[in-house]
């Protein structure tokens, strides 16, 4: 039996076990780091941190608070906070305390924040701010199992029977931890396996969004799968931003637990490129639209510079994908990345002028980036494996713990999601659908036996809804969701989400695209706009301080747009092409429900918000 094999089969019941052991272990060594605003509100945030045993002893305190107030093994103790340390603390005490952390988005409004509440039957809701405290109280009447809330930051909270603060539950739980030394110990080592961990509502793209149960030894495995793959060592500082509610980000938090590394934490997404550079990671998982910002973003400071500038980034573009598939390829093959000399030569020259700064930006020392989620466009990932940016696809659902397969180290294939995690097993059906099998499987959908039974067969196998297919030696491509195919009136089988990660690489002003074209003799594509991007062009186009709006409107846009829609469509099969589009007059975003929270297309959700747009494209034209 390998190593990683004893590690996961011997693994404990639970993450709450594997903290008790990681703060036993390494207490003095960090754990995290978490910026603090400067009082002033002006400058550079303050970075902090917190040892294994500064972070235990808050979590204890958590745990015993919650204990103290009646929490009972399995349940639900609700967390509504966008991603800081605070949010990982608290998860850690509802598990310590044998609870089950229900995830709730902080964008997520307030009837929909009062369904999962009351489905979940969440006792006790661990609340940011006093935003996400009035959506909670705006719905009391529809929550009777709800008998607390607990605010992380009090600013303008006003506290009572009902509502406390985080500080002042975790000097309730320290004072009840005096009086009973021995009670996290003896909660943790009465989890049992099987008990309920995590409950995590998928945003559906229609209807109510279903409950996924998750319990305790799916993140005991993963923490250890994780640790098997060898891709992270005690070593590494991690950047965690991604929102902690979706099953990815909260992934990295088992991972974080079972290594012992340093994870800086901080949820802004506009602070991102303020903080690489600060934190300098080895190590991040981002989803695939932060990547093609930062490409969009470097492509049009390039265009900015000038026409000669440009060229040069162009150059050091095609050079990056083409060292990048030459390398690729030659280890395949070799198991040597080595290229041939020429394409060496042009690499060493484009490196200076472009790479070495995109380095840079991201901190300088980043060893690997985990991109999951949704798929990153081939050409994108090649441009940043040329650079050195080597981004390992991953893959997994909320419904199997997120981390189900990621591409190994340096043997990583772009446009594959790798191989899968230690004691995972894969097959494809005979209609290309992947099916999953191992530890990380959920237990079911909550109170939704239907619906588990429709997914999860008895055997074990989990029902993906995806397409894909394997290589000879285990890597893994994903084709499409299996909902999303399109078939054309012609009969002929178009994968949507391939088209619209070719365009994204074309195409450096682009957002989101849908593109549309089932039972239709045509496909056609809605486009939406990346703001900063389209406005610094708009500045250089005779549109300069006009609107979003207007910018999109105006005929020379649509004219550019065009331009790059026909080189997408030179590289497509003839029923892939895309005839016509029409750019949206604002960017797709989640407050309108057409992206979720981790930044995946709603297909239905804008299909019906566009759907005279889409008619207008068909109109006249007679569908077979």
């Amino acid at each position: 039996m390998s190593d990683t094999q004893t590690l996961i089969e011997n693994r404990p019941p639970s993450v709450a076990a594997l903290f008790l052991e990681r703060v036993a272990a390494t207490p003095d060594a960090e754990a995290y780091r978490y910026p603090v605003p400067p009082s002033s509100g002006q400058g550079p945030d303050d970075w902090k941190s917190l040892s294994w045993g500064q972070a235990a002893e808050r979590v204890y305190a958590i745990a015993a608070g919650l204990i103290e107030l009646g929490v009972q093994p399995e349940q639900r103790v609700a967390l509504a906070s966008s991603t800081r340390v605070e949010w990982i603390l608290a998860d850690l005490g509802i598990m310590c305390a044998g609870g089950a952390t229900t995830t709730v988005y902080p964008q997520t409004n307030a009837d929909e924040s009062a369904f999962i509440l009351s489905d979940s039957e969440s006792r006790v809701l661990i609340a940011e701010d006093a935003a996400q405290l009035a959506k909670a109280l705006e719905k009391q009447a529809e929550l009777p199992d709800l008998t607390m809330i607990v605010v992380i930051d009090p600013a303008g909270v006003e506290t009572g029977d009902r509502v406390t603060t985080l500080a002042a539950l975790e000097e309730r739980g320290a004072a009840y931890l005096e009086e009973h030394p021995e009670l996290i110990k003896e909660r943790v080592g009465a989890i049992t396996r099987e008990q309920l961990a995590t409950l995590i509502y998928t945003s559906g793209t229609t209807g109510r969004p279903k409950g996924v149960r998750l319990p305790h030894d799916n993140w005991a495995y993963m923490a250890k799968a994780i640790a098997g793959t060898g891709l992270l060592s005690g070593e590494d500082v991690q950047y965690l931003w991604l929102p902690l509610a979706h099953v990815f980000g909260k992934v990295l938090t088992s991972g974080h637990i079972e290594v012992g590394h340093v994870t800086a934490v901080d949820g802004r997404v506009d602070k991102i490129i303020e903080n690489l550079p600060v934190v300098q990671p080895t190590y991040m998982a981002a989803v695939p639209r932060i990547f093609e910002k930062v490409y969009n973003g470097v492509a049009a400071k390039a265009r900015e510079g000038g026409a000669a500038k440009y060229k040069i980034f162009q150059w050091a573009v095609e050079v990056a994908r083409e060292y990048a598939k030459a390398s690729q390829d030659n280890f395949r093959r070799t198991g040597n990345p080595s290229v041939p000399f020429g394409l060496a030569a042009k690499h060493k020259v484009a490196d200076a002028l472009v790479y070495a700064k995109l380095r840079e930006a991201f901190g300088g020392r980043l060893r690997a980036c985990v991109s999951g989620a949704s798929a990153l466009a081939p050409e994108i990932g090649y441009f940043f494996a040329g650079a050195g940016i080597h981004i390992l696809e991953g893959y997994g659902l909320t419904e199997s713990s997120a981390a189900s397969f990621v591409n190994p180290g340096e043997a990583y294939r772009t446009g594959t999601v790798g191989k899968p995690l230690p004691g995972t097993e894969v097959r494809i059906a005979d209609d290309g659908e992947i099916l999953l099998r191992g530890p990380g499987i959920m237990e079911g959908y909550h109170k939704l036996p239907e619906k588990t039974s429709e997914v999860l067969e008895s055997d074990g196998w989990f029902h993906t809804g995806d397409i894909g297919e394997l290589s000879p030696d285990g890597y893994l491509r994903i084709t499409d969701r299996k909902k999303d195919l399109i078939k054309t009136s012609g009969g002929k089988y178009v994968a949507p989400a391939e088209v619209e990660g070719q365009f994204k690489a074309v195409c450096p002003y682009v957002s989101n695209v849908l593109v549309h074209g089932a039972d239709r003799n045509y496909c056609t594509a809605l486009i939406a706009l990346d703001e900063i991007a389209i406005l610094d062009w708009a500045k250089e186009n005779g549109l300069e301080g006009k609107p979003y709006a207007e910018v999109v409107a105006a005929p020379q846009t649509v004219e550019m747009v065009d331009g790059y829609v026909r080189e997408l469509n030179q590289g497509l099969q003839r029923w892939q092409t895309i005839k016509k589009f029409r750019l949206l007059p604002r960017d797709l975003d989640v407050e309108h429900g057409e992206i979720t929270p981790s930044l995946k297309l709603k297909r239905p959700v804008v299909e019906r918000e566009y759907k005279h747009l889409i008619d207008e494209m068909y109109a006249g034209t007679r569908e077979a």
